[in-house]
């Protein structure tokens, strides 16, 4: 297997412009992909009312969604990997405006449900080659602007998503949020069919890139600290709507400006990241588990007051967004050489990870209160940051680059 970097495609396939508008318009792609994703979070109360179910019950549509992304990332990513890339990524995306459809005409919770998993192959397949796909047709020299750019996309979700969505959702009915996603997503669609050269498949790995992967420990630990950490994250974040709401008594207007401030907190995660990661290559993994740690932990003690609540968010928003980045930089750092392999295992275990914790905090809801989510994701948090101090000592952290 080859341990060569990523190929650039060739100058003369496409002028800078094209190449930035091709980036940017992944990076919008991004910014769709993890706004649906995620969007339930906003609109439990609003679905639930709609099929006269309680909110904490309508969080199997995040654990679902991503139990369905993380068993089939790798399969759906092996099957498709000597399919010609921007063939590919219309296809997908043609498959997501079609799910999102049938969101939008959902008659009962199960048929939401069904249209939630079509959208989650959609989803599986994008994250598997999106950040390589982003490296190769980035202007030569720009590759880590170009996965600054995707971590942006996935804090305008943060931003504007999901706060936009759930404004859409209070004012329009929730079944307008999925329809005006569906809409830009053929929006960006349209753009990428027009600036996207042809993308032949490589790097893409196969089947006995998993045995190679088995042999670098640094790898495997970067896998086993994103389900720990994720789990952790969505323990507490899957319903943060619910307890803004009820445990600490936010309005509807606060609920959603905390959800702001949550996901503007992730373009300064990112600056920082950009700005940082290569000067202190060990920092970001452990700072970032800390400090997502410690925003849980603190959870019950900062919702007394609107401010205090707010500046945690802030902390917890950076927080969340430079982990993610680190760990997608790092997984493709450490496994150049069969990159959509390795970001389809990343992606995966990432919705192990969402669907372990939306499960997990369900089952706290249930059995000891909507009040403890914090307390038991900031422990698994703790138990990450541990990990992740552990990883950074190693000496193969560092082995290679991007």
């Amino acid at each position: 297997m080859s341990s060569s970097p990523q190929t650039p495609v060739p100058a003369s396939t496409s002028n800078e412009t094209q190449q930035w508008i091709s980036v940017i318009s992944l990076a919008f792609a991004a910014f769709i992909f993890n706004t649906t994703e995620f969007i339930p979070v906003a609109l439990l109360s609003d679905i639930g009312k709609s099929f006269a179910m309680p909110a904490t019950d309508v969080g199997i549509m995040i654990t679902i969604y991503a139990w369905v992304v993380a068993p089939i990332s790798l399969p759906i990513m092996l099957l498709t990997k000597n399919f010609e890339r921007r063939f590919l990524l219309i296809a997908l995306f043609w498959v997501f405006i079609l799910s999102h459809a049938v969101s939008y005409c959902a008659w009962s919770f199960e048929i939401l449900l069904a249209s939630r998993i079509g959208i989650a192959f959609a989803h599986a397949l994008f994250w598997s080659i999106t950040a390589s796909l982003a490296v190769r047709v980035a202007p030569k020299g720009k590759e880590f602007q170009a996965l600054g750019l995707l971590a942006t996309g996935t804090a305008l979700a943060m931003v504007l998503g999901i706060p936009f969505g759930r404004m859409i959702g209070e004012a329009y009915g929730w079944r307008n949020t999925f329809a005006l996603i569906a809409l830009g997503a053929a929006i960006v669609c349209l753009i990428l069919t027009k600036t996207l050269p042809k993308l032949p498949s490589i790097n893409s790995g196969s089947l006995s890139s998993l045995k190679v992967f088995l042999k670098r420990p640094a790898l495997m630990m970067v896998f086993a600290l994103t389900i720990i950490v994720i789990t952790a994250q969505f323990t507490a974040y899957s319903y943060i709507e619910p307890f803004a709401l009820n445990i600490a008594h936010f309005s509807s207007a606060q609920t959603t400006t905390l959800l702001l401030i949550y996901g503007a907190a992730g373009f300064l995660g990112s600056y920082l990241f950009g700005k940082f990661a290569q000067r202190y290559p060990k920092l970001p993994i452990p700072l970032s588990s800390a400090v997502l740690a410690l925003s849980m932990l603190l959870l019950i003690a900062f919702s007394k007051d609107f401010i205090s609540f707010s500046i945690l968010s802030l902390f917890w928003g950076m927080a969340i967004i430079c982990f993610s980045l680190a760990q997608q930089a790092k997984t493709l750092n450490l496994a150049s050489d069969a990159t959509d392999v390795a970001m389809a295992i990343y992606s995966g275990l990432y919705n192990v990870g969402i669907g372990g914790g939306a499960l997990l905090g369900g089952l706290v809801t249930t059995h000891y209160g909507l009040n403890q989510i914090g307390m038991v994701g900031g422990v698994l948090a703790v138990l990450g940051t541990l990990l992740a101090v552990f990883l950074v000592q190693r000496h193969d952290f560092n082995a290679k680059k991007i």
